[in-house]
């Protein structure tokens, strides 16, 4: 009781004021030097695939629903399903895409030119954040997983796209 009658009249006295009038020295931590920041996971490079329930093949094997890493094999002929960058899956792919689009847009002289500008400016950006004690930042590469199930053939439909590649691949139920 005596403290609440304390802090009122000490936060009421007008020459104290409960908020500083500017910003304060952080007492010698730097921003990025808390372990929030130092010690956090990285992201994944993989899109993320999301199993809301048991996920079961032919053989009556399953897979449990949880947050599931899915990448592509070097020669884009399997779906590998990981968790905690452990396979778990070897998913067949049936279908394989890439946007040549793109490729011709990213080798334009014009978009080159562009690239390397954005990339100095990174340079300099990553410079800052070690001094700071921050991971530097990596250029970001769409990235998209999804799953269903086709009634008509009993098979599960996963979808993987990442930067330019579509890949499609199938589980038999």
């Amino acid at each position: 009781m005596i403290e609440g009658i304390y802090t009122d009249t000490v936060l009421m006295h007008p020459t104290i004021r409960p908020y500083p009038q500017q910003p304060q020295n952080m007492s010698g931590v730097r921003m990025g030097s808390q372990a929030i920041y130092r010690y956090a996971l990285e992201e994944s490079e993989y899109p993320t695939l999301v199993l809301a329930n048991y996920l079961f093949d032919g053989e009556m094997d399953f897979i449990r629903p949880g947050h599931y890493e899915l990448a592509l094999d070097d020669e884009w002929k399997f779906l590998i399903l990981l968790q905690s960058k452990n396979p778990v899956a070897l998913i067949p792919t049936v279908k394989i895409e890439e946007d040549i689009s793109q490729k011709d847009r990213l080798n334009d002289p014009k978009n080159k030119k562009r690239l390397k500008k954005e990339a100095k400016e990174r340079e300099k950006i990553n410079a800052k954040r070690a001094k700071a004690g921050m991971k530097p930042e990596k250029e970001e590469v769409y990235m998209e997983a999804s799953i269903e199930y086709i009634e008509d053939g009993h098979y599960y439909l996963v979808k993987y796209i990442r930067g330019t590649i579509k890949a499609w691949g199938v589980i038999k139920r």
